[in-house]
């Protein structure tokens, strides 16, 4: 029926074949044992933290496990306060009996391409791990096939969003047979991946350039990303912390992490030929700046929870963007930007400037700190040049007087202009919108402080005043009438009337409604 067969490829009179991870003969179909060598591997935890590891692990699988807890019991012995770390007899057969249960037919089970797949994937400073599982209808996972490795010393010195990255990556690839055309789920316990390989508008801009070759990469396959709770993650966890350290990663992943490392480093030495320092003294200063060298010991060893428990203030400004930050050749990289030491900063900042080219011009693509943009800003308002040469200054916004709490605690004060030689006083309280008018002659200041007196001794002494910059109310004596009463006196801006446009609204109707009575006297 127009079947072909290579018969290079074809082999014959084989009493069993392998195929997706098992071992198919006339009798039955039998797990790979490579799919259990990983958990047989397993070397015995050596302190309290390695055995949380392995017991994370059992846990998540405890609801297959007749009699955890007597299996466990001499495990959990040394997880007690104040008790010395022995690892006795009891406790190594303890571990045994657990290794036989993981890697039983209990805990594995066969791919079945009709069931939900699921992949988690974890990274430690050293090693990664991954378990590719099925979901039953119960909810009950078991798992496929385990699979881990040892990180290459280029690997070691990734930042941990990279190294959980790179995880996920070697668990997608390793179990490319099972999940090349299928529907996953991808489990990770590092939530801030789930916005580069989860996000539905793309890989984001500004990820690192390492992110975006293994985010593309993923696109080949169909996968929802979903983050677990690391207490709830002991599946993975324990592949990536408890493998066998002489357990040397293939030699394609090797080729591939030298070769990424290549590309950083010319990524590095590109950005740094755009500024006026060599990579070399770059690596010098890093070396040197206490901040920077504990940035560096959080990049490799993993950031705390907390930035309370950051003593340096300027480590806590890198916090907020730790999942951003790598090193490469003992620099430290944001995005693709170069974390400049402080010893460079103002020589950086004077080399961009050179041709005055102003604040947004300034080429902040190849070079970072914390509050670049701040340093920038005032480097450029410090500038005689630009200063001397630049525009005025734009208008600041205009805000309105704050509402005070009681009547006649502040007044607005004025003169309007005079007509047919009377001046009228304007007082208004902007609490109550209340006004009041005095007319007289006379425009002085002892007039002024009469009939401001006349309407003390009406509302009240009040605790402000308000007034324009008009020779009767910067006098000595108007002056001295205030502190006598306790009154604090502002004066709004020189040429800005509008500072007082209360008294200067009110001003304006009184003039309208004189205008208005003097017509209708004359018809």
């Amino acid at each position: 029926m127009g079947f072909t067969s290579n018969w290079r490829n074809a082999i014959f009179f084989q009493t069993e074949i392998k195929y997706l991870g098992h071992i198919i003969d006339s009798k039955r179909i039998r797990p790979d044992p490579e799919k259990l060598q990983v958990i047989a591997s397993i070397p015995a935890p050596t302190n309290v933290s390695e055995l949380r590891f392995f017991l994370g692990a059992v846990n998540f699988y405890g609801r297959f496990v007749r009699n955890i807890h007597e299996l466990r019991h001499p495990l959990d012995k040394l997880l007690k306060k104040d008790t010395k770390w022995q690892w006795n007899t009891d406790c190594q057969r303890s571990f045994e009996q657990f290794k036989q249960v993981l890697q039983s037919e209990l805990l594995l089970t066969h791919y079945d391409p009709e069931l939900p797949i699921i992949v988690a994937a974890d990274a430690s400073s050293t090693s990664i791990g991954a378990v590719i599982f099925h979901e039953f209808p119960n909810g009950h996972l078991k798992a496929i096939q385990h699979a881990s490795r040892s990180l290459t010393q280029a690997e070691q010195a990734y930042g941990q969003p990279e190294k959980e990255a790179l995880a996920l990556t070697y668990g997608v690839t390793k179990f490319h047979k099972y999940l090349l055309g299928q529907r996953f789920t991808l489990l990770t316990d590092h939530k801030p991946l789930l916005s580069i390989f989860g996000s539905k508008k793309g890989i984001p801009l500004h990820t690192a350039n390492r992110l975006q070759r293994w985010a593309l990469m993923l696109l080949n396959y169909d996968f929802d990303i979903r983050h677990v709770s690391t207490n709830d993650f002991g599946c993975a966890d324990m592949l990536s912390r408890l493998i066998d350290r002489t357990k040397q990663p293939e030699e394609n992943y090797v080729v591939a992490a030298i070769c990424l490392e290549d590309d950083m480093v010319s990524i590095v030495r590109d950005a740094v030929e755009q500024i006026p320092v060599s990579f070399a003294a770059i690596q010098a200063a890093t070396k040197t700046d206490k901040a920077l060298q504990i940035v560096l010991q959080y990049i490799r060893e993993g950031w705390p929870t907390d930035t309370r428990s950051i003593m340096t203030p300027d480590v806590r400004t890198y916090f907020s963007r730790r999942e951003s930050l790598t090193h490469v050749n003992g620099c430290i990289l944001f995005h693709d930007r170069i974390v400049v030491p402080r010893k460079f900063r103002r020589q950086i900042l004077k080399q961009f400037h050179r041709g005055h080219p102003g604040m947004v011009r300034i080429a902040r693509s190849f070079v970072f700190w914390p509050g670049i943009d701040n340093d920038i800003e005032e480097f450029v308002r410090n500038c005689t040049p630009c200063c001397t040469a630049g525009k005025a200054p734009v208008k600041t916004t205009l805000e309105s007087w704050p509402i005070p709490d009681k009547p006649w605690s502040r007044i607005h004060v004025d003169y309007a202009v005079p007509v047919d030689g009377i001046c009228f006083l304007v007082v208004v309280d902007p609490y109550t919108k209340w006004p009041e008018v005095y007319a007289n002659k006379s425009t002085t200041s002892s007039a002024t402080t009469k009939m401001l007196s006349q309407a003390f001794a009406t509302f009240g002494v009040p605790e402000t005043i308000v007034s324009d910059n008009g020779t009767q109310f910067t006098s000595h004596e108007f002056q001295v009438c205030c502190e006598k009463q306790g009154i604090r006196h502002i004066l709004t801006a020189p040429y800005h009337p509008q500072s007082n446009g209360l008294a200067e609204r009110f001003v304006d109707t009184l003039k309208r409604t004189l205008r208005k009575f003097d017509r209708e006297e004359r018809l």
